[in-house]
């Protein structure tokens, strides 16, 4: 009989979490490299097919591992591009959310929403990649806000919108 690890025994030893976001990208290289220049990401692998594009890719950004792919439309594949558009947000936890964002920015990202102060206390705003995909980057405040101030807060910003 054979025994075998729990799983979260092996994610830990090959240094991976248990949920990893999986990203569809039309030229998943290029991403690849916009990753790096916007927000560090250490590239872990590549494994490309026949053809030149990437069947499978891994790059890690703050300690945390992203499998990419290139998009295989004749597979059904999707990227946000090819679907309009995305309703996924990767969020992002750093220490500068302004540095973070104006860096995405420089590499060739999009504001989607302006790092800004937020009701539930992070700096926080949201990037498209040149890819498609949305990018959440925060700073958290702390210590954080009670239940009570953070639902008061939210009351207050909702009634402000139209």
């Amino acid at each position: 009989m054979t025994t075998r690890k729990p799983v979260a025994e092996i994610a830990a030893e090959m240094g991976i979490g248990l949920v990893t976001p999986h990203l569809t990208c039309d030229k998943a290289g290029d991403a690849i490299e916009f990753y790096k220049a916007a927000f560090g990401a250490e590239e872990m692998m590549r494994l490309p097919g026949p053809d030149g594009r990437l069947l499978h890719a891994a790059i890690r950004i703050n300690g945390a591992m992203i499998m990419l792919n290139d998009l295989y439309s004749e597979m059904n594949g999707h990227s946000p591009k090819s679907l309009g558009g995305t309703p996924v947000t990767i969020h992002l936890m750093v220490d500068d959310a302004d540095a973070v964002a104006a860096g995405a920015v420089k590499a060739g990202a999009k504001i989607v929403m302006p790092v800004e102060d937020q009701f539930w206390g992070d700096r926080y705003g949201v990037v498209e990649d040149p890819f498609g995909h949305h990018w959440s980057i925060a700073t958290p405040v702390w210590p954080p806000k009670s239940p009570e101030e953070m639902q008061a807060a939210a009351k207050a910003a909702m009634s402000e919108m139209p």
